[in-house]
């Protein structure tokens, strides 16, 4: 072993603790790093081999009804492999134990043979028997969430007949990995499910013999999908055709593309932060070191050693924190991933979901703990080259002494001795002073990151179920009725309150932008359902014209004053131009609103409505529930509570999850930067405070100069440690919002709270480590000096 590897020994026995301090900041980001890498791996892989295997379309489209005929008018469209038709149905289910009436999507098999395409996948229990009456596959998040087995009943409403279902098998499908209600955003397993019939049974039920109502196709190799969807929609349209679309448009993948694309962001910006502390905090330490270390060098190259061997000892040095962090980042990476990619079966319900490390993130991991260390080492490594011997052999020029600042303004005058010299030193010092601010303030700065997060969360439970929608419970209709169904509505058993509302599916068009969506149409004066702006105003919708949510106006590049052709998918599928009159916000999905009347004007129809939405007596709440399951035209019951419920359990439970696993990361790192600002401190300062405890200034006195200075810098770095934090929040939220989730930047005073609260607790307990290692000071060791 060499001399020099000898010192790098010693060297990092002494700085065990500050090099140990900057490995843990380099391992919480490459954990991160590493941690959704693999996800974002896991996730994809198992998607890409279930869609494969079960052969998951690329093309779909809902229709009214058309017969079995146009089926093969499809497979014989240019660029189509593949085509399954078949008859999905939307029905009110009574589930034992559970007062609240569900929905469920009834799907149909083929009764004498397997299906084409999206072949579902039998976890436990056997299909539909050939021939067998009322027997029912139920989706697996359904039946986890009832406790639902092969031979349990269930009843269904199918065409206003009031049916008991036996559960034959619970099943997975590739077009439900994400399953939640046709235009839901957010799901809800237990009051929505979906289910299979044999085809026959079902279509019976539904007087849809010898048709279908709904296809999917997949295309031939090398074929355009949209020239595919265009000629898809010429054929279908005569039979209420609601357009085709592709695979990235189907609801359950858009779920799972959006959590990959909120992974990759996730994988990048936390990253980024910490690796980029962790360069800094390099940059410090070895500073400190050949500050430190002036003589040593100067013996090192009156000895012979070279610039390079003496800069390739400082260099081992900062490699020795990138492999011990890059380690601990790996086993952490590797072992948080295997936690989370449970997580995931709360939303994504794939046959298998195992969780991959991801070899790629272990070399992007090691060549970003290098390139930390590389940036942070290098500016060291110039000083080592650029000091001469002679220079070196010298002892610093001593500081030039005198009133600080605020001495000769006459402020200081109040302060006490050792306050004094912690201003005078900061401001002998302003670089070093402004280092250990600007490493405070990061510290800081991303406490406020996680905890955003959470207040994003919470703001979204407030203001989309309290402050947007006031209603208790939503129901549909199964066809648009009349006007005086309002009144039905009304006179079920504890209604306080109705407002009726329209929904009808439409493509919004501007230049070559499109988006097919259901137009909802409330009442101008709507109390229960509210269109709030970004300055939480209620907007009254106005006789003409659209009110678009903000994510689909950015999808569509609109703003308030312009135009958007909105093409009616159904009926007489009338096209007009219509004003943007106002953008709403909301956090969930994209939305588009009109007065009801105006919608009902353009449609032609008269006045009809979709269903209601309605406040109930909570006395009688059991009562109306009942009433409910026994009207056979209800087609969807939407209980708010239960979809607040549902978001708690799952995006917000996962979302929280993240959130505390970051928020541990970053006060780890947040202690680190502080004890290790306080550690650099006390060695630059060693010699000076010596010199006080040979003078006859106490412990106390002593120590009290050194946190003095420490307090002072940790003062003005909050408040530009908070302002950091706030614009890295914003930065990270935008880099991880999909359209599908937003979560807004909510900066509340318990997050800066928190913050403040964390690097102030830091702070004091590295004081109390920085005094005990003070007052084990060896003073004759500490005044040596070689003159």
């Amino acid at each position: 072993m060499s001399l020099l590897d000898l010192k790098l020994l010693r060297d990092l026995r002494a700085l065990k603790s500050q090099a140990l301090a900057v490995a843990l900041v380099m391992a919480c980001g490459l954990a991160m790093m590493i941690m959704t890498r693999s996800l974002i791996l896991s996730l994809d892989t198992a998607r890409t081999g279930y869609y494969e295997r079960h052969r998951f379309a690329e093309v779909f489209s809902s229709l009214k009804r058309a017969p079995k005929s146009v089926a093969a008018q499809i497979a014989a469209l240019p660029g189509v492999a593949a085509v399954e038709a078949s008859v999905a149905m939307q029905v009110t289910l009574d589930i034992p134990g559970m007062a609240e009436p569900a929905t469920g999507l009834i799907n149909s098999l083929p009764d004498r043979r397997e299906p084409i395409l999206n072949r579902p996948y039998l976890r436990t229990g056997r299909l539909p028997g050939p021939g067998a009456r009322n027997e029912a596959l139920v989706s697996e998040a359904f039946s986890d969430a009832h406790h639902l087995r092969p031979g349990d009943s269930i009843s269904a409403i199918l065409n206003g007949r009031k049916v008991t279902l036996r559960i034959a098998g619970i099943v997975l499908s590739p077009q439900f990995v994400f399953e939640a209600a046709p235009g839901a955003a957010l799901p809800d397993n237990r009051s929505f499910g979906v289910f299979w019939m044999r085809e026959e049974e079902l279509a019976e039920a539904f007087n849809l013999e010898g048709a279908f109502n709904t296809v999917a196709l997949t295309l031939a190799p090398g074929a355009s999908e949209r020239a595919v969807i265009a000629a898809v929609d010429r054929v279908l349209e005569p039979f209420g055709s609601l357009g085709a679309h592709g695979r990235k448009d189907h609801p359950s993948d858009v779920r799972v593309t959006d959590e990959i694309r909120v992974l990759k962001g996730l994988s990048f910006g936390f990253p980024l932060v910490f690796l980029s502390v962790a360069a800094f905090m390099t940059n410090a330490v070895m500073g400190r070191q050949i500050a430190l270390q002036r003589e040593q060098i100067a013996i090192l190259k009156a000895f012979g050693f070279t610039n390079r061997q003496i800069g390739l000892h400082f260099v081992k040095f900062a490699l020795v924190i990138v492999v011990t962090g890059t380690l601990a980042g790996v086993f952490g990476g590797w072992l948080l991933g295997r936690k989370l990619v449970d997580m995931y079966l709360l939303f994504f319900r794939f046959p298998a979901l195992d969780f991959q490390l991801a070899t790629g993130a272990l070399v992007a991991a090691a060549l970003a703990s290098s390139a930390a260390a590389l940036v942070g080492v290098i500016g060291a490594v110039r000083r080592v080259a650029a000091l001469s011997p002679a220079e070196a052999m010298r002892p610093e020029p001593p500081a030039s002494f005198r009133p600080a600042f605020f001495e000769r303004i006459g402020v200081a005058r109040w302060f006490g001795v050792s306050f004094r010299m912690s201003l005078r030193n900061i401001e002998r010092k302003p670089v070093q002073a402004a280092l250990t601010c600007a490493a405070l303030a990061l510290a800081t700065g991303i406490l406020v990151i996680p905890n955003s997060f959470r207040d994003g969360i919470n703001h979204i439970l407030n203001f989309q179920w309290d402050v947007s929608q006031r209603q208790t419970v939503t129901l549909s209709l199964v066809e648009p009725g009349p006007l005086r169904a309002l009144a039905d509505f009304r006179s079920l058993p504890g209604v306080v309150h109705a407002e009726s509302f329209r929904s009808v599916p439409v493509e919004l068009r501007t230049g070559s932008r499109s988006r097919r969506l259901a137009v909802s149409g409330i009442p101008a004066d709507s109390h229960l359902a509210r269109v709030i702006d970004a300055n939480d105003r209620r907007i009254i919708l106005p006789p003409q014209g659209v009110v678009l949510s903000k994510a689909l106006a950015d999808n569509l590049g609109l703003k308030p004053g312009d135009s958007v052709i909105l093409r009616v998918l159904q009926g007489k599928r009338p096209e007009r131009s219509v004003p943007v009159v106002a953008l709403a916000e909301d956090f969930a999905g994209v939305a588009a609103y009109m007065d009801m009347e105006a919608l009902n004007r353009l449609l032609g129809e008269g006045d009809r409505l979709s269903g209601a939405r309605l406040t109930v007596a909570a006395g009688r709440w059991s009562e109306f529930l009942s009433a409910v399951k026994n009207t056979p035209q209800s087609a969807g019951v939407v209980v708010k509570e239960a979809v607040r419920a549902s978001f708690r359990r799952t995006t917000a439970e996962s979302i929280g999850l993240i959130q505390m696993i970051y928020l541990t990361f970053a006060t780890a790192v947040a202690f680190g930067i502080v004890y290790n600002s306080a550690r650099i401190s006390l060695s630059e300062r060693a010699r000076e405070l010596a010199t006080l405890r040979v003078l006859g200034f106490t412990r106390g006195e002593v120590g009290s100069v050194l946190v003095g200075e420490l307090v002072i810098l940790t003062l003005v770095a909050l408040p530009a440690g908070l302002v950091l934090g706030s614009f890295m929040a914003k930065a990270i939220l935008v880099s991880v919002n999909t359209e599908t989730v937003r979560l807004p930047l909510i900066l509340t005073p318990s997050n800066y709270a928190f913050a403040v609260l964390v690097v102030a607790t830091a702070t004091a307990f590295s004081a109390a480590l920085a005094c005990r290692r003070l007052n084990q000071l060896d003073l004759v060791g500490a005044l040596k000096a070689i003159d």
